[in-house]
């Protein structure tokens, strides 16, 4: 009984385990983020079983009854549209209920974007500050001069269509940082791309998912930024 929180591949359908297989295919239902996107893993595991819509439209008005049945001795499995649910996915309101209603839950461990792309980044990342999908305008500017001051290394995900200004606004910032670009992990069209950022915003031209590890350097106040 329970709830479920099932990692799944962020790519390639093969990184998944055998552990999250079977407890895809014994629960009650799979409450799913895209319903059209978990199918996908679902027939190529040649498994059948029940899928809900679960997302941040409808969250608020499913979690009551989930939690009703949760109690009554369902067990459910929560799954992301690729790696592991809740990291910038829905699903924090539905595992905040179920702790207060002190309904069992468990975690099936998966891949994980971030994780990904600092090992295959090779830089400074021992201590990181994971920032999701960044903010547009101001409050992205805002938000990127804050983190460069924590002395760590700071990791998000963008858009293809706002890379360009990001990495310009991180060259503005600090153009002695280091970048690496992660595109498309795991999948067919995998990409790295690594260096600093006023090279890489005058470079970068593509299209396709992608995580950004950034290693930020103390700049000194006199140098000329972008």
């Amino acid at each position: 009984m329970g709830l479920k929180i099932v990692g799944t591949p962020i790519g390639n359908l093969s990184d998944i385990s055998q552990r999250a297989l079977k407890i895809l295919k014994s629960v009650d239902a799979i409450l799913c983020e895209d319903t059209r996107q978990t199918i996908k893993l679902m027939n190529h595991y040649l498994i059948s079983n029940k899928l809900i819509s679960f997302n941040d439209q409808n969250s608020s008005r499913k979690i009551p009854k989930l939690v009703k049945e949760l109690k009554k001795g369902a067990e459910y499995a929560l799954v992301s549209d690729a790696g592991m649910p809740v990291i910038s996915d829905p699903g924090l309101k539905l595992i905040d209920a179920c702790h207060k209603n002190n309904i069992p839950i468990d975690v099936i461990p998966g891949p994980s974007a971030v994780v990904c792309a600092i090992a295959a980044s090779g830089l400074n990342a021992s201590h990181f500050v994971f920032l999701g999908f960044l903010p547009r305008g101001s409050k992205m500017r805002k938000l990127l001069r804050e983190v460069s001051q924590l002395n760590m290394a700071t990791v998000f995900y963008e858009s293809p269509y706002r890379l360009k200004e990001t990495l310009k606004e991180i060259c503005n910032i600090s153009p002695n940082s280091k970048i690496f670009v992660a595109r498309e992990m795991t999948k067919l069209h995998q990409s790295f791309y690594r260096g600093s950022p006023c090279e890489l915003s005058d470079v970068i031209n593509f299209v396709g998912e992608m995580t950004i590890v950034v290693e930020w350097k103390k700049e000194n106040k006199n140098v000329k930024t972008c």
